[in-house]
């Protein structure tokens, strides 16, 4: 397959990631109304791993890993899954998602920042002003909500920024581990960290204050097993192996941009689902968006910045 039209599925995964992970916000404010937010985990982690388990045990795809490879793949797990997603659950269980929009827009500034010292990406100035513009399209579209950071919900946002971090060092981390191993192992593997550790700190927790029934009560609740089910085969499974896919071919910094994107949806799915009203202000801040997301990937091509996969 030619570099161009590998980078062109590259982008469409890219665009189908921010879509799956825009409407994630939703499902989990729901999944956290009815259970505990490390009982959450559990349950979408075990389900993941499930469902991705199935192709590998029937043999349909081959997972070759050695113990060393594990070792190298663990790390990128720690980060994300079990950090982004912990800081994450519990960040939005004392904040708003107007707040972790905002807080969530600057992932790109992280990404570009650890990028450029451990990747040694280089960005041209164009770059990293139309990278700037997609996060001031977000900002811009939740500060004209009228919803400010207040001082009562620090500790959700303090959570949601450590999320953020998180966010941007396993992009830089999974660059190039994308190189060296499937998109499948990746996710397999990162899968299962996420499924070991959450689902034993959620036993430990029921076992230390003898409510074990509360670890499998949530599933019999319909609402909550549909919002499960979403998160853990798409906005986990699906997601993770869209972002390593995208990840072989695009450039950290890259990658992190197409994030922003997902306030766009996470706005159509509010109104849509919550019938939230659409204001003038979202078609400004998605334009902003936009422009800021195709500026960033298309002014790399017209300046020639060197390209891992190429060096």
């Amino acid at each position: 397959m030619n570099n161009s039209k590998t980078r062109t599925y590259a982008y469409v995964a890219a665009v189908l990631y921010a879509a799956i992970i825009g409407l994630s916000f939703l499902f989990v404010k729901m999944t956290v109304s009815v259970a505990h937010p490390i009982d959450v985990l559990a349950h979408r982690f075990a389900l993941s791993l499930l469902v991705v388990s199935i192709p590998v045990i029937f043999g349909w795809i081959k997972i070759n890993l050695t113990l060393r490879d594990l070792w190298r793949i663990i790390p990128l797990g720690l980060l994300s899954p079990v950090l982004f997603f912990a800081f994450q659950a519990f960040g939005l269980v004392s904040s708003n998602s107007s707040e972790a929009g905002i807080i969530q827009a600057m992932a790109p500034v992280f990404t570009l920042v650890l990028a450029s010292i451990f990747l040694k990406e280089r960005t041209s100035l164009l770059q990293k002003l139309f990278l700037l513009l997609s996060v001031a399209g977000v900002i811009f579209i939740f500060l004209m909500k009228g919803s400010g950071m207040s001082a009562g919900n620090f500790k959700g946002i303090a959570l949601l920024l450590l999320s953020t971090v998180c966010f941007a060092g396993y992009g830089v981390l999974a660059r190039p581990l994308a190189q060296k191993y499937k998109p499948m192992e990746l996710t397999w593997v990162t899968l299962m960290v996420g499924f070991i550790v959450f689902n034993a700190a959620s036993l430990i927790r029921h076992a230390s204050s003898g409510t074990m029934v509360d670890y499998v009560k949530p599933l019999g609740d319909a609402s909550y097993l549909g919002a499960l089910a979403y998160l853990a085969v798409f906005s986990t499974m699906f997601s993770t192996l869209l972002a390593s896919y995208a990840l072989t071919h695009l450039e950290a910094s890259k990658m992190s941009v197409f994030s922003n994107l997902s306030t766009l949806i996470s706005i159509a799915g509010g109104a849509w689902i919550l019938h939230e009203p659409v204001h003038g202000y979202h078609f400004v801040g998605a334009l902003l968006i936009i422009a800021g997301v195709l500026g960033t990937n298309m002014s790399g091509r017209k300046r020639g910045l060197v390209n891992p996969d190429q060096a």
